[in-house]
């Protein structure tokens, strides 16, 4: 048996900068690759831990859309931390942008990040039945 894997990409979000997609289908799921606070053109933003969560929300959001998605289809959140420090904005931010029942989650103090960002948080999330599989 072949496990099947659909590349979804957007330019609406930030093209992957190595060698992984912005995100994979594969068995009714929607595994996004972790998303730093980059605008769509690859600029970083050295905004608030706040406004960096909300821009890397924004990425999501727009890649989960080219599957007819939406935050309400994630199931799990991965996000890592800078600093731990940094663990109640990112708790307020994440309760204005996602509604009950919320997604299952971890979050982790992380020594190093890509380009020494302070967040990135990378997704799982289910289609819906009417989407492709």
């Amino acid at each position: 048996m072949t496990l099947e894997k659909k590349i979804i990409s957007t330019s609406k979000a930030p093209e992957a900068i190595g060698p992984y997609s912005q995100g994979v289908v594969s068995n009714g799921h929607i595994f996004l690759s972790g998303q730093i606070p980059l605008d769509k053109n690859g600029e970083l933003n050295h905004g608030t831990i706040q406004e960096q969560v909300e821009l890397i929300f924004e990425n999501i959001g727009h890649l989960l859309e080219t599957q007819n998605c939406s935050f309400q289809n994630i199931i799990k959140l991965t996000v890592f931390l800078k600093d731990i420090g940094d663990f109640d904005a990112v708790n307020s931010k994440m309760i204005e942008l996602l509604e009950e029942p919320y997604p299952a989650r971890s979050l982790i103090q992380a020594a190093a990040l890509p380009k020494n960002v302070d967040v990135e948080i990378e997704v799982i999330a289910g289609l819906n039945e009417n989407s492709e599989r």
